[in-house]
């Protein structure tokens, strides 16, 4: 069974996904960790109702991020890690260890990079006016949203579609990218 970590900083709705299915058997995956820079994330009460070992892990409380990350990951031993709406670079010293996975709303290389995430990355769709849209599911190197595409999925773009209308039809279609991306990584 392979060992996938989480990092999130805030609802972490990609490991909501995974845990599911963790759980129903549709992926061979264990869940033990739960890392994010952010005290309030509600992802760490998630991971507390569910018995899964969490951490908060930033600069004020550990003068080397990166060397406790890597500590925890390799304590849980986890050889993935997702990164759920985790608001942080993730560094090259695990990058260069671990295989990191993201899940990104747009289909990329269109709207990604430094502060294109979430609601931004969908009022620039509908103000470009876009036909289609999507997520990416792809790995994560030391450059934003530039590591290799795993999978992507599509949805047309609707006549009357608002930022608000296409994030919520995003967010839906990923749940299933996720867990279509991790099969794909897991063969």
């Amino acid at each position: 069974m392979t060992k996938v970590a989480i990092f999130s900083s805030h609802n972490g709705s990609g490991f909501d996904a995974l845990y599911q299915a963790s759980k129903s058997k549709i992926l061979d995956i264990d869940i033990p960790l739960v890392i994010s820079n952010n005290s309030n994330a509600k992802v760490i009460e998630k991971a507390k109702n569910l018995n899964i070992e969490n951490y908060i892990v930033n600069d004020k409380l550990f003068p080397k991020v990166d060397e406790k990350i890597v500590e925890l990951l390799n304590r849980y031993e986890c050889k993935y890690i997702f990164s759920s709406g985790y608001m942080k670079k993730i560094s090259p010293l695990i990058t260069n260890n671990f295989t990191v996975i993201n899940s990104h709303p747009s289909l990329l290389p269109l709207y990604g990079g430094a502060g294109m995430y979430g609601r931004f990355v969908h009022e620039a769709v509908i103000n470009n006016k876009e036909l289609i849209s999507g997520v990416t599911i792809h790995e994560v190197d030391e450059n934003y949203d530039e590591g290799k595409i795993i999978l992507q999925k599509t949805l047309n773009i609707n006549k009357d579609e608002t930022a608000q209308s296409l994030e919520t039809r995003i967010k839906a279609l990923e749940q299933e990218a996720i867990v279509d991306g991790f099969k794909l990584c897991l063969k």
